[in-house]
């Protein structure tokens, strides 16, 4: 049975995605102001925003309708960078373990967001409290401000220069860094860095995230090949554990049936030989006069 995290760790994890939430449910101010000026209405940008609810391919899509592009183009764009929200779904499955409508409501809400502090979290039941917490707060932050944004629009001005799109970043990192004490995991750092850093410039939005991906696979590579008899460690098991119990001797094998069950107790020679009666005494019912001892 799954023990309940304690107040203080689940407080910690609240605290962790509220800050995420709030971070980037602020930059939806941007994501309205800008669907409005790529020629969407307030309905259409609302629509695109509760429905898809994937910041990248929200921003990729209004990106190539905004330059002119065909709606086949923007759905593809914005397809293509969706396919991280599939991957996300198919690492947290397992970890979280819902059934059900939860599962439903869940993979709506799998996003960089929930699934960052999902996966920061020990145990199953920190991870579900952070992924709702994180998954349903940016949800609603963003969509209000979404529709802020809509509104109000360019009375804001540039989004950028309130510190709107740093403030994103700098929760996630601050996700990450405890994340970063082995070498191995500054390796996939650094190598994903560069990865992106290379592609900004000439990739289109969300695909020099989807391309430093690739650096998680370089560093496995390599650790399988430095490693090559390592044994991975059990998966998780739906209720936290991470390995099922282990089946005590007594199950697999029955006790010993001591020597008294197979072999009953001898019997004395009292009961099967009456002791001989005493000079005078008479014999109990049933016994031979022969068998009592002459007076």
């Amino acid at each position: 049975m799954t023990r309940p995290p304690s107040p203080p760790d689940r407080a910690r994890v609240i605290r962790q995605a509220l800050s995420v939430s709030v971070a980037t449910g602020m930059y939806g101010v941007s994501f309205g102001a800008l669907a409005i000026a790529a020629g969407l209405n307030l309905w259409q940008t609302m629509a695109l925003s509760l429905l898809m609810f994937t910041g990248g391919s929200q921003f990729a899509l209004i990106g190539v309708v905004g330059a002119g592009g065909t709606p086949l183009a923007a759905i593809a764009t914005a397809g293509l960078l969706g396919v991280r929200n599939g991957l996300y779904g198919a690492q947290l499955g397992p970890l979280l373990g819902f059934r059900g409508l939860r599962r439903i409501a869940a993979a709506h809400i799998t996003i960089d967001e929930s699934t960052a502090v999902a996966t920061a979290q020990t145990t199953q039941p920190l991870r579900r409290t952070g992924f709702w917490w994180a998954g349903l707060g940016v949800f609603i932050g963003w969509n209000t401000m979404t529709l802020v944004g809509a509104l109000i629009g360019n009375a804001l001005g540039d989004p950028k220069a309130w510190g709107l799109d740093a403030a994103a970043a700098a929760a996630f990192l601050g996700l990450l860094w405890p994340r970063l004490a082995s070498r191995s995991a500054q390796a996939c750092a650094a190598i994903a860095v560069v990865i992106a850093c290379a592609l900004i410039p000439v990739a289109p939005a969300g695909v020099p995230v989807l391309a430093a991906a690739s650096a998680a696979i370089l560093v496995g590579a390599w650790e399988v090949r430095r490693h090559p008899n390592s044994t991975p460690p059990p998966p998780e098991m739906p209720n936290g554990a991470t390995s099922p119990p282990e089946v005590s001797n007594s199950a697999t094998h029955p006790p010993e049936v001591s020597n008294s069950a197979t072999h009953p107790p001898e019997v004395s020679n009292s009961a099967t030989h009456p002791p001989a009666l005493c000079n005078g005494a008479a014999p109990p019912p049933g016994m031979p006069a022969h068998d009592a001892t002459p007076p």
